[in-house]
């Protein structure tokens, strides 16, 4: 029997040489775009963000523009993204935020980020670690799911995955992992059919074994 850390470092050994240099699914030209599209994609594919926010960035690229075009106009841009109301609310108080204490500029810390409306951990972590470059794991349905079909870091909630994760993955890995576990969740390991047959962990997932 493999004990549970050399469990573990197997499973992030196969994952990384899977995945290796996967980046975000999400389009976009700037930190500030960055923002918002993570916003949008709360409960929606990136696929259908990325459907929305060429319109929405030839609009709107800054958070000043963003907030000259209204509620209206705004809710009309990303009605397919799902819940646009409280969506266009959410972007028009963090851009009111961004340019009244931030100059117009995204702010950098996960303390800050995280009081702009609509961003929760998992939106600030995501712009921390790819726009900014600082060691972050944001956990979405694909990396809960994954973290706790294998075991990795076993939690009921995002932030008890996120920091179990953070305990088995060396810092300097933080950011690539997020990516290595997102399109495993896409790719093989679905919510409700995973292709367990075609699977590169198949041999080391507690989930099928």
């Amino acid at each position: 029997m493999i004990c549970d850390s050399a469990l573990k470092s197997e499973q992030l050994k196969i994952l990384e040489a899977t995945y290796a240099g996967a980046v975000p699914e999400l389009k976009f030209g700037s930190t500030f775009e960055l923002l918002i599209a993570v916003i949008l994609s709360a409960q929606c594919t990136d696929r259908r963000v990325n459907e929305v926010t060429p319109q929405l960035f030839s609009e709107a690229k800054t958070p000043t523009a963003m907030l000259e075009l209204g509620q209206s106009r705004l809710e009309e841009l990303i009605r397919s993204c799902g819940f646009y109301r409280s969506k266009a609310r959410n972007i028009l108080g963090a851009c009111r935020k961004i340019v009244d204490e931030y100059d117009g500029e995204v702010p950098t810390t996960f303390e800050e980020l995280i009081k702009l409306p609509g961003v929760g951990r998992k939106t600030a972590n995501v712009v921390l670690s790819v726009a900014f470059r600082e060691p972050a794991i944001a956990v979405d349905t694909h990396v809960f799911r994954i973290a706790n079909r294998l075991k990795l870091a076993e939690g009921v909630t995002p932030l008890e995955v996120e920091r179990g994760l953070q305990k088995v993955i060396p810092r300097e890995k933080w950011s690539d992992a997020h990516h290595w576990l997102i399109w495993h969740g896409r790719k093989l390991c679905k919510a409700r059919a995973p292709l367990c047959g075609e699977c590169p962990l198949k041999n080391c997932c507690p989930y099928v074994g």
